[in-house]
């Protein structure tokens, strides 16, 4: 009779350490993307871009980014093929951004074009890096 009684107690306790595992949601599982495989709108005068960095370490460029929620440090290159841009190769360097990912999240990066001006010679201020658009998501 006691080892029944015994049973049930450590079944019930069993039960309720499970239920509250179950409860907590698994952080190791929560992440958000960074990604620059949609092609910008050129009307808006944005263009592709790669990677070059992620938090200053070279990376191979690839169209998404999953990464678990914090700031990351992006370096990118700008694809821009705009007729007016007349800067020198020099000018054409990587510029930084620094991408806040949150959880579900999907963040879309695109060289922003500075149409404000006409840019020339060695003038890097032509372009930007920027996300154009964010979107829900989830881990995947």
């Amino acid at each position: 009779m006691i080892t029944l009684m015994l049973r049930a107690k450590l079944a019930l306790a069993l039960l309720i350490l499970l239920s509250g595992c179950a409860s907590q949601p698994d952080k190791g599982l929560e992440c958000g993307f960074v990604s620059g495989y949609l092609e910008p709108d050129q009307q808006d005068d944005l263009y592709r871009a790669v990677v070059t960095h992620l938090d200053g370490k070279p990376v191979i460029s690839k169209p998404n980014y999953q990464l678990s929620p914090g700031e990351y440090r992006f370096t990118f290159a700008e694809l821009i093929s705009a007729p007016s841009l007349k800067v020198k190769l020099a000018a054409r360097t990587p510029k930084e951004l620094l991408v806040k990912v949150e959880a579900n999240r999907r963040y879309h990066f695109a060289a922003k074009f500075n149409t404000d001006k006409r840019y020339r010679g060695n003038d890097d201020g032509f372009w930007q890096p920027m996300i154009w658009l964010e979107e829900p998501t989830e881990c995947e």
